[in-house]
């Protein structure tokens, strides 16, 4: 606590709260206090100026386009590190020296098998169930495989289920994806890295053998970091809110895949690629951007802008420079969509209406581009950024279990509707 004080006039009564002030950051009124000391709450919906909690794992300054982890900017992590490395980062508050690694990849690598009952789990769904409807509830069901790591007042529990919901979950939508496209599972191989295991088990098939490609292994892997943590957002408070509540940890990432889906949060990129390929060609592109620019035109361009950055998504240089090296490998030159998205970031970057409400390319405007060229189906884009984020999610979670000032979440409302009245008996209505 700070030696600031915020003043609040109510009712002509004036009150005091203290001042929180962070290591990077605005400072956070500390109005815990404000019902006790007033009888009134705030209204905040959607939460956008409220702090649920304190956090000392990712930063996010959107006005100045910065994303970091631990102190550390994400480009240098996706540019020199690798995903298990970041994961290390997030679960323990440093970056781990080669000893720490090879330890952990080691614990991870050798986690990353189902329980074999679990396959029959899987044919209980239709056929054409959509992928991330099986992940929700196949992760929601891991507490009834791996009961034995589900009490979360043991730290040791908490540590093991940390690395399982990591290891196991690309070869849990590894499944997913199988199942949905009506191919045999495929089970992993130790000697593979995290990437490079998750692309075979999705690609590869019993009749011939599959080779890991470096240059699309390190690309999935640096996708898997950029979607590692985002703050606060919509799917990791939900992971919050439901462990306040001293839910097991898979019943928590399985509420955190459920919110995950909707297409305001993680079918973003899936929306981008909708939308490009609506437009169809660069020259289509003047039209639509008058339509965007016409209040009263439905469209909307997706992959624009973004609820906290104000400015460049930091993350968006990266996957952009992901795109091009996925697109040079495979060959693919003459792609109408990246055509359509290269003009459309030229002029979003140069247009004075784009420049003057900041409407800047985000991650999603590339991701879509590039999961469909390393052979993914839409359906499967939002199951990806679930897998990716999974580590954000145990990492938050462990951290809020951790926190001795935790309590079980519930926000207030401002009630709008009738008065107290009295029952009328059926006859008399």
């Amino acid at each position: 606590m700070s030696d600031k004080k915020a003043k609040l006039e109510l009712g002509g009564e004036s009150y005091e709260f203290g001042v929180h002030s962070g290591t990077l950051g605005p400072d956070v009124v500390d109005i815990s206090s404000l019902y006790a000391s007033t009888g009134a709450f705030t209204y905040d919906p959607g939460f956008t100026s409220t702090a649920s909690c304190e956090s000392d794992i990712t930063f996010i300054n959107g006005e100045e386009g910065v994303l970091l982890h631990r102190g550390y900017p994400i480009d240098q992590l996706a540019e020199k590190g690798s995903f298990l490395e970041v994961c290390y980062l997030l679960l323990y508050g440093e970056l781990p020296n080669k000893e720490q690694m090879e330890d952990f990849e080691y614990r991870v690598t050798h986690h990353t098998m189902v329980h074999e009952q679990m396959n029959r789990f899987f044919s209980g769904f239709r056929r054409d169930a959509h992928p991330m409807a099986i992940m929700c509830g196949v992760i929601g069901a891991m507490s009834a495989f791996y009961h034995d790591s589900t009490d979360i007042s043991d730290p040791r529990q908490r540590m093991i289920a940390s690395l399982r919901m990591i290891a196991k979950m690309p070869t849990i939508a590894a499944m997913a994806f199988k199942y949905h496209i009506g191919q045999p599972f495929v089970y992993p191989k130790n000697d593979l890295s995290y990437a490079g295991n998750f692309l075979r088990m999705c690609f590869s098939v019993p009749c011939e053998e599959y080779e890991v490609n470096p240059v699309l292994a390190r690309a999935m892997d640096r996708i898997f970091i950029l979607h590692a943590d985002h703050e606060q957002n919509a799917s990791t408070s939900t992971v919050r809110l439901a462990g306040s509540s001293g839910a097991n940890p898979f019943a928590c990432i399985a509420a955190g895949i459920a919110c995950l889906w909707g297409p305001a949060h993680g079918g973003a990129n899936e929306a981008a690629l909708n939308m490009l390929a609506e437009i169809g060609s660069v020259d289509q592109i003047p039209e639509y951007i008058k339509r965007a620019k016409d209040k009263n035109d439905p469209f909307r361009l997706m992959g624009f802008g973004h609820r906290v950055y104000k400015n460049y998504d930091p993350r968006a240089k990266i996957m952009q420079k992901t795109c091009h090296e996925v697109l040079a490998e495979l060959g693919i030159k003459d792609d109408p969509l990246l055509d359509v998205a290269m003009e459309l970031e030229k002029i979003a970057l140069t247009d004075d209406y784009f420049v003057e409400k900041k409407l800047y390319p985000n991650i999603d405007f590339y991701s879509g581009i590039t999961l469909k060229a390393l052979g993914f189906p839409t359906t499967m884009f939002t199951v990806l950024f679930a897998l990716a984020r999974t580590v954000g999610w145990i990492a938050q979670w462990k951290e809020m279990i951790e926190d001795p000032r935790q309590k079980i979440g519930r926000p207030r409302q401002l009630y709008t509707g009738a008065p107290q009245r009295d029952y009328i008996p059926m006859e008399k209505r």
